[in-house]
């Protein structure tokens, strides 16, 4: 109904209507940026297993048998310890493993390192050095098989020691083709390398004794 004129206008009963609402089209990258980071890719278990022996190579190599534990193995692989005993069993079998680990490395090693066909025997033996150079360039095998060598007593990893000792023997002399002196003399070099860098024997006193030993082992010229 309209007011008297003069009067003043009749306030309104209806309530107040809500400001209008602002709808927000969410584009394609709000949504990327909103979405939550994909779980962490879990590794197949073989990959698993690796992983674990080469940590386990690693802390035996460092700290020898006595001197390593599962735990410190399960912190350098990042994985718990239950796992590694789960899937190991002991520290036993685990340092098993780990010893035939470094054995079957050496072995490829050797395998596959390039030989032209019809290579003499200094070519042979040349691409099996090199093939040693750059394996134990990894100081964890190295100190692991050196470990080994030592474990001669030991009723369970004194056998396994010797034989895979006997195993490198037989395929640098039965599938590589080097004569049984030529063998010998490889492997008593190999142990020269192990020992020298073993010790770290450049840091040392007999750092100009360490210098000539070295320059006669990585001479591809010398005697073998």
């Amino acid at each position: 109904r309209p007011s008297p004129p003069g009067s003043a206008p009749t306030p309104s009963t209806e309530p107040p209507r809500p400001p209008p609402t602002r709808i927000h089209t969410r584009t394609p990258a709000d949504l990327k940026t909103t979405m939550p980071p994909p779980a962490p890719k879990r590794l197949p278990a073989p990959q698993r297993r690796r992983l674990m022996l080469e940590a386990a190579v690693h802390v035996f190599g460092e700290r020898g048998y006595a001197g390593a534990t599962t735990d410190a193995i399960a912190r350098e692989a990042g994985v718990s310890q239950a796992y590694v005993v789960r899937t190991f069993g002991s520290k036993e079998s685990l340092y098993s493993e780990a010893a035939a680990y470094t054995f079957d490395a050496v072995r490829e090693a050797f395998r596959s390192a390039p030989v032209p066909p019809g290579a003499s025997s200094e070519q042979i033996r040349r691409a099996l050095g090199d093939a040693y150079l750059e394996l134990v360039a990894d100081r964890s095998k190295l100190l692991m098989a050196m470990n080994l060598y030592t474990m001669g007593a030991h009723p369970v990893f004194g056998p396994l020691a010797r034989e895979g000792f006997d195993s490198i023997y037989r395929v640098l002399r039965h599938e590589r083709g080097l004569a049984a002196d030529e063998a010998a003399l490889f492997l008593a070099r190999g142990m020269l390398i192990n020992t020298v860098l073993g010790l770290r024997l450049w840091e040392g006193e007999g750092r100009e004794n360490a210098s000539e030993l070295l320059s006669f082992l990585l001479d591809e010229d010398a005697e073998h």
